[in-house]
């Protein structure tokens, strides 16, 4: 039976795969992976030793909702998740991650997300 996703989806899904066989993240240095749906943005850092996710931020929290609507467009809004996400990891005392782009280019908001947690404080 052929499998009635998008080819757009299953390509992506192939180099996401492509990368989770080289990034692992573990306790000290968890991964941090982003999801793009259309209209938002999720982030979470993942420790995939223990198979836990240690925090997840999204364009779609409460504490960000006022942040986000004002912000022009969706990059800002990935910039801010990016934020916050390196300051609700600095309150666990996390520092370093090495970055998973999901099978996504590293542009716009994915690139966006990144950047905001670098000005935030993390490391990769």
């Amino acid at each position: 039976m052929k499998s009635k996703a998008t080819p757009r989806y299953e390509g992506r899904h192939r180099r996401h795969l492509r990368i989770r066989k080289k990034v692992q993240g573990s306790a000290d240095r968890p991964r941090l992976t982003v999801y793009r749906s259309l209209n938002h943005i999720y982030a979470q850092l993942v420790d995939d030793l223990a198979g836990h996710t240690l925090l997840s931020v999204s364009s779609r929290d409460e504490s960000l909702a006022g942040d986000v609507k004002g912000s022009k467009g969706k990059v800002a809004a990935g910039k801010l998740v990016g934020k916050a996400l390196a300051a609700r990891a600095k309150e666990k005392g996390i520092v370093a991650v090495c970055f998973d782009r999901g099978g996504y280019l590293y542009h716009g908001r994915v690139k966006a997300v990144a950047e905001g947690a670098r000005e935030g404080g993390l490391t990769f």
